[in-house]
């Protein structure tokens, strides 16, 4: 890991788990989609926690099929062992796990409207045959990764979201496929509880963003911040009005393990950043203030169906859940997290923008 931006993410989510940290030590934890972006820094926080906090080192198992995974930051080890493996398919291991976070998916318009199939595929028979091992190897905790996209467009009402809104999701519409996926998912998840007494959680990330994210993945932080280092207008899908609260990783990371290590079974979380809803026109404005100015928005036409038109109109969470029963509290401005991004992508990248001034590219 050469990235002094993730190392010092990665520290700061080790310190602020470190109360819990101590149930993993020993252990075995399997995680599938471990090459991914959350993966990754899952997998990183482990590595971190094995090397300075825990009094035996976790070993790790991590599945993936590289659909649209990238690589793995760490290297084979003792306590590290990658298996190249679709979790579409039933999985073997023979050996015994003590956790299991699902965290494998299709999360990006761009790709799951691409692989519509393997979308439904990953969420469903995926987080069957994750479930499946968990009750084989009865698991201490098994988290699965669900989305805050199964709110679907939000009644005005339930803004910002709590996790008992129903929902409002098209089961045919351009984002079906992995909204709907994600729902049935959860659904899986309660019937093991309820039938096989499998410690389940849920989480439901809210834009989650950061160090490692695919720039090509059209998301809107990183496509925003690609065409930034091509000298590109931001490119804002639709008329720009939608509205998004982002979560920094870190803050996110620490959500997510806390739910995991919880007791907290049967349960769904919110986990996010409640704070600076913002419309994407704004979030492009936001950005083009970061740079003096000197880049322009503009609106466009979606990449595919899955944007504009059929974007959820608001995307705010109500974490008064977490904040309550794990004591969560998300420290990241978006302000602060863009900058860190940026300058995680210039170094990590190398690239070079004719729109950033050499006093901002210190200064970020």
């Amino acid at each position: 890991m050469k990235s002094k931006i993730i190392q010092e993410d990665i520290k700061t989510i080790a310190e602020e788990l470190r109360p819990v940290a101590d149930k993993l030590s020993g252990k075995t934890l399997l995680i599938t989609g471990g090459a991914g972006f959350i993966g990754n820094y899952l997998l990183l926080t482990i590595d971190f926690l094995n090397k300075n906090v825990l009094k035996k080192p976790c070993r790790v198992i991590s599945v993936d099929n590289f659909i649209t995974g990238l690589s793995y930051q760490i290297k084979e080890s003792p306590t590290f062992k990658a298996i190249k493996h679709d979790i579409k398919n039933p999985l073997k291991i023979d050996e015994d796990i003590d956790y299991i976070i699902h965290a494998a998916g299709i999360g990006s318009p761009k790709f799951y409207r691409i692989y519509k199939i393997e979308t439904i595929d990953v969420g469903v028979l995926g987080t069957k045959n994750a479930l499946e091992l968990a009750k084989e190897k009865n698991v201490k905790s098994f988290m699965f990764f669900s989305s805050s996209e199964v709110y679907g467009d939000p009644d005005p009402r339930f803004v910002p979201t709590p996790e008992d809104y129903n929902g409002n999701v098209s089961c045919t519409g351009p984002r079906s496929n992995y909204d709907e996926s994600k729902r049935l998912g959860e659904a899986l998840c309660v019937a093991y509880h309820e039938m096989h007494n499998i410690p389940v959680k849920m989480v439901r990330p809210f834009n989650v963003y950061g160090p490692g994210m695919r720039l090509d993945d059209y998301r809107v932080l990183p496509n925003f911040v690609s065409n930034m280092f091509k000298g590109n207008p931001l490119p804002v899908y639709g008329d720009g009005r939608q509205t998004r609260t982002f979560c920094y990783i870190t803050d996110a990371m620490v959500g997510f393990l806390k739910v995991f290590l919880s007791d907290l079974n049967k349960e769904s979380f919110n986990v996010g950043n409640e704070k600076g809803e913002i419309s994407m026109a704004g979030l492009g404005n936001l950005i083009s203030e970061i740079f003096d100015n000197k880049i322009e928005v503009k609106n466009t036409a979606g990449l595919n169906d899955a944007y504009g038109k059929s974007d959820p109109k608001r995307r705010c969470p109500d974490l008064t859940k977490i904040r309550t029963k794990l004591g969560y509290n998300p420290k990241v401005n978006l302000k602060t997290g863009i900058q860190r991004f940026i300058q995680w992508a210039a170094e990590e990248h190398n690239l070079k923008s004719p729109l950033i001034s050499p006093k901002l590219e210190k200064s970020v």
